[in-house]
């Protein structure tokens, strides 16, 4: 076999539609673009709109959602506070050992394993962590979040009565 031999088998390859090939047949004269004006004569950009501000460029481009009420904590794995070797975690004191970033939330998660008994004081526990914590003989204090929490919405329909 060479490679002049060679040929798509049959069916694979469609032959393209001969427009504009004289006043017979379908796709003659005109070809489908109607008699005269702009679109008849030459190309036009698709989404152009005769000069008028195109949909495109008229729609507000939005840079996403933020949300607002977000709550976002830094964790703190129980490996962390075996390391530190103190009775008492605090926020503060993950802070004053750079383990806990200025305004941070603190959550302790489960990863790693506590052998002695702590108090351990944070925003937020996983029920692993506060398990292994209760487990290992230690105590769990839930810290209040230092805001209140989501304002009723503005404009509300209840609100205007």
């Amino acid at each position: 076999m060479k490679l002049h031999d060679l040929s798509p088998p049959a069916g694979a390859r469609k032959r393209p539609k001969r427009k504009a090939r004289g006043i017979a047949g379908k796709g003659g004269k005109t070809a489908g673009r109607g008699s005269k004006g702009q679109r008849a004569r030459n190309k036009i950009a698709v989404g152009f709109e005769g000069g008028q501000m195109p949909l495109a460029r008229r729609v507000p481009k939005l840079g996403g959602f933020k949300n607002p009420f977000r709550v976002s904590y830094q964790a703190i794995n129980l490996d962390v506070i075996e390391a530190s070797e103190l009775d008492e975690i605090t926020p503060e004191v993950l802070r004053q050992r750079g383990l806990l970033h200025k305004g941070a939330l603190a959550k302790v998660l489960g990863r790693g394993e506590i052998t002695r008994p702590v108090t351990v004081k944070a925003h937020a526990f996983s029920e692993s962590a506060k398990s292994a914590i209760q487990a290992a003989g230690g105590s769990v204090e839930l810290l209040p979040k230092p805001f209140k929490g989501r304002p009723p919405a503005k404009g509300n329909a209840l609100t205007n009565r």
